[in-house]
């Protein structure tokens, strides 16, 4: 993070509702059109000049979340996929007092330098019982 950029992030939660009103102004191109509370200004603000220095969204996360926002309007729970995990991700879970890791590789997965196929599997292996590996690393809701 530039130096510049990590000192305006630092500096934000000790601004006043007016300079972080005049700072809004600057970085979304107008002014503050509801009253809004100090913290949601900071972390708003925050964001977008994080998003001016590395880039916003993709289209299709921007794509993936009006759709899921139209679900909602339309009354009915949107459908979440299972995410893709892209080689190399890791995943760390604590169970039992113990941190687990499991690196994303071409074969499925590596758990404390093993191949497995599946996540479920590896979840099965940690808590010796039949678990969702999505689920058990956070991937997805657990059932019920």
């Amino acid at each position: 993070m530039p130096d510049d950029l990590a000192q305006q992030l630092e500096s934000l939660p000790q601004k006043s509702r007016a300079e972080l009103c005049a700072i809004w102004a600057k970085v979304f191109g107008h002014p503050l059109r509801c009253r809004a509370h100090r913290d949601f200004l900071t972390r708003c603000i925050a964001y977008r000049l994080q998003e001016q220095a590395y880039g916003g969204l993709s289209a299709k996360t921007r794509k993936q979340l009006r759709k899921i926002a139209a679900e909602i309007e339309a009354g009915s729970s949107p459908s979440m996929e299972t995410p893709r995990i892209k080689l190399g991700t890791r995943l760390i879970r604590e169970w039992n007092s113990e941190t687990h890791e499991v690196t994303s590789i071409s074969e499925g997965f590596a758990y404390r330098g093993k191949p497995y196929k599946s996540l479920s599997e590896i979840a099965r292996l940690i808590t010796g019982t039949r678990w969702s590996g999505p689920a058990f690393f956070g991937l997805k809701k657990p059932r019920g």
